[in-house]
């Protein structure tokens, strides 16, 4: 069902921390008319914690404007798994396309705990549903063998694998075939897992430049390794900024000087300052300067 490069979009507030909705519409143009397959709102990339479920719905429509027959996502991550199910009855009423469900952000829920919450988001909804696995950010790691535990039910069809280890791709595979569809969630693994059979990319610096992913996404699955490898190389300095505990102000930083937008962020978060700003800006600056010539895929 989805495949192909979503990205995991940011929010954009105006200097009094409201939405700036159409500066986000601007931007979520920009990426669609890049080629990329969808949008998925209010991930860890777009503060998702710091908005309100109404802002997050106001959101989910103003991704839907721009996605047209393509699917947008939102994400689910609460604190408690009553308040996830009313959440997900929400994105279902405002027309989403899907969701994306972290499994339990704040207490670390055991096998059959995490089972549980899936299955009663899944419920509240009845829309189909991406498993958000990221054991590293969030200490809740949803194993080939809690997928396995789900399979029975169609409305979990795919995977967002973030678990920082290479080898779970091939796991999922091994154990359930194609049962899911596996996006990668992590950056700076991309390539490695779509060469070892994901199907997708849940991308984060694709909202800078959409169209050196979608250039390295469409390459590999026409087989053109040799070329989709060297703009991967290019973009690695960037991809990393996606692995960090700034990756909101870094990719941020990366729309104000790719895409002449704004790095407003919402609070306890501030934009970057000093030594650290200037360093995350030489390294834009410096992939900017050096980007490669990428070919025409869009017949891929």
């Amino acid at each position: 069902m989805w495949t192909g490069v979503i990205p995991a979009v940011t929010t954009k507030f105006d200097s009094r921390d409201n939405l700036d909705i159409e500066e986000m519409k601007r931007c979520f143009d920009y990426q669609m008319d890049a080629g990329c397959d969808g949008l998925i709102v209010g991930g860890s990339l777009g503060e998702g914690s710091m908005l309100t479920t109404e802002e997050k719905i106001e959101i989910l429509k103003t991704a839907k404007s721009a996605t047209g027959d393509k699917p947008t996502l939102m994400t689910i991550s609460e604190a408690s798994t009553r308040s996830a199910c009313l959440s997900a009855e929400a994105a279902a009423k405002a027309g989403a396309d899907g969701l994306m469900v972290v499994p339990s952000p704040i207490y670390h829920t055991d096998r059959r705990e995490t089972v549980a919450t899936l299955r009663a988001v899944a419920d509240a909804a009845d829309l189909p549903i991406m498993i958000y696995s990221n054991r590293v950010a969030y200490r809740v790691d949803v194993t080939p063998e809690i997928m396995l535990e789900l399979a029975d039910d169609s409305r979990f069809v795919a995977v967002k694998e973030s678990s920082d280890d290479i080898r779970r791709t091939s796991e999922i595979f091994n154990l359930l075939g194609d049962r899911y569809n596996v996006l990668t969630g992590v950056d700076n693994l991309a390539f490695e897992a779509l060469t070892a059979g994901a199907v997708g990319w849940v991308a984060g610096l694709v909202v800078a430049f959409p169209k050196e992913t979608v250039a390295i996404y469409r390459l590999i699955r026409a087989g053109r390794y040799q070329e989709a490898l060297e703009i991967y190389r290019w973009f690695r300095p960037l991809l990393d900024l996606d692995v960090s505990t700034y990756l909101v102000q870094n990719i941020k930083l990366a729309e104000v000087i790719e895409l002449g937008s704004t790095d407003n962020v919402r609070m306890p978060r501030l934009p970057l300052v000093g030594e650290h700003r200037a360093r995350v800006e030489a390294i834009i600056r410096k992939a900017i300067a050096c980007r490669p010539e990428l070919p025409d895929v869009s017949a891929l």
